[in-house]
């Protein structure tokens, strides 16, 4: 299929497509902060009065880390690397039902607000306070990242105005966070979740009458070697493997379900501890039913420009703006289809960054404000109407902004084994960045994609050269003069296995301090996890993006 480099802009049609999601998700919280029960305390207004229901929490949960980054660069991943990103969902299998049986149950008993209240009880005071600290900062910083990053593909490709795109997420979002607190938040993912899949939905369908039916499409990528499930080589260097994505990806996505506010707030708000278990087995179908659409979306993805590759042929500037390059490619024809899509990349990015800033809000009254300072139930709940009015402005101001962290050694296993665990994801996490791995050590490697039928297009350089001078190679238009050894065998180590080498870092210097101070504690697995939680910093979508 031949194309052109400019595919058209928003229309109308396009525009009113997006602006009635908006419209939908503000009158949610308009109707629980009217219609519903009130909000005249900080638990009802941060919990739903914990009497939600399983499958509105469930939907909940599946959106709440299904980000517009999700939407945009999963299927680019897959059109780069194959179709191996979709055994994510057997590492789904072991999250739930290890979370469901190991972590849910013990903070539902507890009847806690915020995860972080927990390392109170289990160690003191300061580890629960730098858990929060790191929490927050973490999510201001990532939160940021989600609004920003689509926004600005987004913009490039379809026209649409950046910055009017990410005001009016960060007002709608604060808009109904504010007014309807969680019972909000949880209804409008329930919305989004749906805006999500049918967005997959007519891009798959139009690609598929495009390329003659499944079967085509099932048959380029066989060909293509973008089928690539079953790799079992157990080098860490490779992107993605069996091994890779079930073991490292189950060892991110247990530190997002099994203690990261946003998704343990959902879970303890049901009414009962078996529909906070019902919500995440429900959430798993919910789960599989987008990895399947984005998957898909990437596979048509190859189908459809396997004999000329946008990104190498200059016709976009990176690979996040594949999906809504093809999206104005396929449907121009159709007025509303593409903005349909738009909506339901930012379908991902409403629900990720109103779950985010209903936990910031959760974390900063139960660890900052309650130990601290004596309110009435009252100024509670408007204290955590105010933070979810400011944290959406502090998320946009900290889009640039790196994170940076000063530490200190306290001899205490818990806490001394949270920050070696930070320091060595750190170290090979930045590492990675400096020096990124040689495309030959992951599955399929972009530069095998075709530019043939790119006519009359300017064709830039292969993405892999070597330098005119000392023919040490360039990846991604970065000339490496230098290639240290740990380049390529630490650094080059899959972003998979990010979160269990600070995982198993933090528990074998937490044990070992433990028994060296005498204290007699076992490192237990919520420090773990509130380490890999932290250092992750959702791995999958920053190395997507």
């Amino acid at each position: 299929m031949a194309v052109s480099p400019l595919v058209g802009s928003f229309v109308a049609a396009d525009y009113a497509v997006f602006a009635l999601m908006l419209l939908v998700s503000a009158v949610i919280g308009v109707y629980y902060a009217t219609v519903g029960r009130g909000q005249s305390s900080s638990k009802e207004f941060l919990m739903g009065g914990r009497r939600m229901t399983a499958i509105p929490v469930a939907l909940s949960l599946t959106a709440s880390f299904m980000s517009a980054i999700t939407v945009l660069a999963t299927p680019a991943e897959v059109y780069q690397y194959g179709a191996s990103f979709g055994l994510f969902s057997l590492s789904y299998v072991l999250v739930v039902v290890f979370c469901s049986e190991i972590f849910l149950p013990v903070f539902y008993r507890l009847d806690i607000t915020s995860t972080y209240e927990y390392l109170e009880m289990r160690f003191n005071k300061a580890t629960r306070l730098l858990g929060t600290v790191m929490f927050i900062v973490q999510t201001i910083l990532y939160t940021g990242i989600v609004i920003y990053a689509p926004a600005l593909a987004l913009n490039q490709v379809t026209g649409m105005d950046l910055w009017g795109a990410v005001i009016s997420t960060g007002v709608v979002c604060t808009f109904y966070c504010t007014l309807g607190g969680l019972k909000a938040v949880v209804w409008t993912d329930v919305f989004q979740v749906g805006i999500m899949v049918a967005g997959f939905l007519s891009v798959i369908i139009r690609a598929v009458v495009l390329q003659g039916g499944v079967a085509n499409i099932l048959q380029h990528a066989e060909h293509g070697g973008r089928l690539n499930f079953w790799d079992f080589d157990a080098n860490p260097l490779r992107r993605h493997t069996f091994w890779t994505i079930t073991f490292g990806g189950a060892f991110v996505w247990t530190s997002i379900y099994g203690i990261n506010q946003a998704q343990v707030q959902r879970y303890i708000s049901c009414k009962s501890i078996t529909h906070a278990k019902m919500s995440l087995y429900i959430n798993l179908i919910g789960l599989w039913v987008i990895m399947l659409c984005s998957v898909s979306a990437g596979l048509c993805l190859y189908s459809v420009y396997k004999n000329c590759d946008p990104w190498t042929a200059g016709m976009v500037s990176a690979p996040d703006q594949l999906m809504p390059y093809m999206v104005m490619d396929t449907l121009r024809d159709y007025p509303g289809l593409p903005g349909l899509f738009v909506a339901a990349a930012y379908s991902g990015t409403l629900s990720t960054v109103s779950s985010s800033i209903n936990a910031l809000a959760a974390v900063t009254i139960e660890d900052l404000i309650k130990p601290h300072i004596r309110m009435s139930e009252t100024h509670l709940s408007w204290t955590s109407k105010g933070l979810s009015k400011c944290l959406i402005w502090y998320m946009c101001t900290f889009l640039d902004i790196w994170k940076r962290f000063t530490v200190c050694s306290v001899l205490q296993g818990g806490l001394t084994g949270l920050l070696f665990g930070l320091a060595m994801s750190l170290w090979v996490g930045i590492g990675a960045q400096f020096y990124p791995p040689l495309p030959e050590q992951s599955s399929k490697p972009l530069h095998n994609i075709s530019t043939a039928e790119c006519s009359g297009q300017v064709i830039y350089e292969s993405f892999i050269h070597l330098h005119p001078t000392d023919q040490s190679p360039c990846v991604y238009s970065v000339c490496l003069l230098y290639r240290p050894f740990l380049a390529d065998n630490w650094y080059s180590m899959s972003y998979l296995y990010f979160s269990p080498i600070g995982t198993l870092t933090a528990l074998i210097v937490g044990l070992v301090v433990s028994l060296l101070s005498g204290t007699g504690t076992l490192f237990t697995s919520f420090t773990i996890y509130i380490s890999s939680n932290i250092l992750s910093l959702n791995s999958i979508d920053f190395q997507v993006v």
